[in-house]
């Protein structure tokens, strides 16, 4: 009998520097009271969905990504999944453009050029340097990961490389795993960490996911054949609701 896997990707709820319209990319930032609120929200759906039996999760090492899971696990009654974390589900990196407005910066640079900096596939922002205090250098969640894989910027195409291999050697086993038994995954990430993900897994182009946006607090599932097709795929919840969420995140630099 063949095996249905079902995979649920969760963008962390508002952030501080969300409400602030900053750059955050791996500056370590917690959630908002707004954050909280979409986060318990996402759990509320998750248990409401009809045949989604959730038997782990995974986060990035970042806070605002792991209180989403915790408290989305707690309103959805699933406190108690096993949890997996790696760095490789981090936000991209901004570079030099981290704690910077985004509305500021393009009125300082131009809207085309931060669209590029924010959106374009290969273009990554210009880099922090090596004694910038956004390094992760000496950050005890990255010590055992090799200073040269440390990005300090990334492009989208960055983050697929460094996710690709989480997909591939933990999340896919995971996902056979789960479906053997009937249940899901779910990831709690980031917009950009979500977006390289579900490039690889929906195959979406270069140019088309530019434009793909991804809201905060809103589940979006996947349902996967066993050869790891898409059958179904679509936000939990209020369908308009999430892409007028998608929408305001387009809109935040301008």
């Amino acid at each position: 009998m063949a095996l249905d896997l079902d995979l649920v990707m969760l963008r962390h709820g508002q952030s501080a520097w969300n409400a602030d319209n900053l750059f955050t990319g791996w500056v370590d930032v917690d959630l908002t009271a707004v954050g909280e609120a979409e986060a318990t929200k996402a759990g509320q759906l998750l248990a409401a969905e009809d045949g989604l039996d959730l038997r782990s999760v995974h986060t990035s090492v970042l806070t605002r990504a792991i209180r989403t899971a915790n408290l989305a696990l707690d309103a959805a009654g699933r406190p108690w999944l096993p949890v997996h974390r790696s760095w490789r589900l981090n936000e991209r990196h901004y570079g030099a453009l981290q704690g910077k407005n985004k509305q500021e910066t393009a009125e300082r640079f131009g809207l085309d050029r931060v669209k590029v900096w924010r959106r374009s596939y290969d273009v990554p922002p210009p880099k922090i340097g090596p004694d910038d205090p956004g390094q992760a250098t000496g950050d005890p969640r990255y010590l055992d990961v090799p200073a040269d894989a440390l990005p300090a910027s990334e492009c989208l195409a960055d983050v697929v490389v460094r996710a690709l291999p989480y997909w591939q050697d933990v999340l896919v086993p995971d996902l056979y795993a789960a479906a053997a038994r009937g249940g899901a995954v779910l990831v709690v990430a980031h917009g950009n960490s979500i977006r390289a993900l579900r490039k690889h897994v929906e195959g979406i182009a270069d140019d088309q996911i530019v434009g793909v946006e991804i809201p905060t607090g809103i589940p979006y599932r996947l349902r996967l054949g066993e050869d790891l097709s898409i059958r179904e795929a679509g936000y939990l919840g209020d369908a308009d609701a999430a892409r007028a969420a998608a929408e305001a995140v387009a809109r935040q630099a301008g």
